[in-house]
């Protein structure tokens, strides 16, 4: 699929100046490691509204970095390695990495109609990992949070204003994956998938393509 492609392309490109070759080298494995899930919702939300221009990429690169660095941290969160014996050197690498990832995806998004919801994520995040440290109850709230992040990015880029985002951010969620509770980024492609964030944007979309 040509969407998740370009969401990836577009993310290892922001991040291609960062040095030295070793560290750019971690984020991109971690940006790998991880779902493109967000980026390309985003796109396929502008797509429901009739968006097919460059800065629609810039959006969905900006909501996948964040989702990517709170993604980083959280992990941190969950797994204090200064409280281990060794040597806490790759947390240190690991916390710049997440900022890193989550300033430039601010970056992209901060001229933007979702400039506000993306500020809005990352203040819940921060209260979510205050839950879960107090209750040790894992969810995927960062998920769900970042899904409607994507829709509103994605179709204020056409000047569409989505609704009921929470609903279909909560059916993408709930999933098997226990890493993320996304599915895999093809099942947003299919005709189910794409009326229903049809029905969020408001838009009617294209044709269906599965080479998007």
């Amino acid at each position: 699929m040509e969407a998740i492609a370009a969401v990836r392309d577009g993310a290892v490109s922001t991040v291609g100046d960062v040095v030295p070759e070793g560290f750019h080298d971690d984020i991109v494995a971690f940006l790998d490691g991880g779902s493109f899930v967000p980026g390309v919702l985003t796109v396929l939300a502008a797509d429901s509204v009739g968006r097919d221009t460059p800065d629609v990429l810039d959006r969905a690169v900006g909501v996948q970095l964040i989702y990517d660095g709170l993604r980083l941290t959280r992990r941190l969160a969950g797994e204090p390695p200064w409280t281990e014996s060794r040597e806490p050197t790759q947390a240190n690498v690991d916390i710049l990495a997440a900022d890193v990832l989550v300033a430039r995806g601010f970056y992209l998004l901060a001229e933007t109609e979702a400039a506000t919801d993306a500020v809005d994520v990352v203040q819940s995040f921060g209260h979510d990992q205050t839950v879960r440290h107090e209750t040790g109850e894992d969810s995927h709230e960062l998920e769900a949070d970042i899904l409607e992040l994507a829709l509103v990015a994605g179709a204020s880029a056409g000047g569409g204003v989505p609704f009921d985002t929470a609903a279909l951010a909560a059916e993408l969620t709930d999933g098997d994956d226990d890493a993320t509770g996304f599915p895999d980024p093809g099942v947003l492609f299919d005709t189910a998938a794409r009326e229903r964030i049809d029905a969020a944007t408001g838009g009617s979309g294209r044709p269906l393509n599965r080479n998007d």
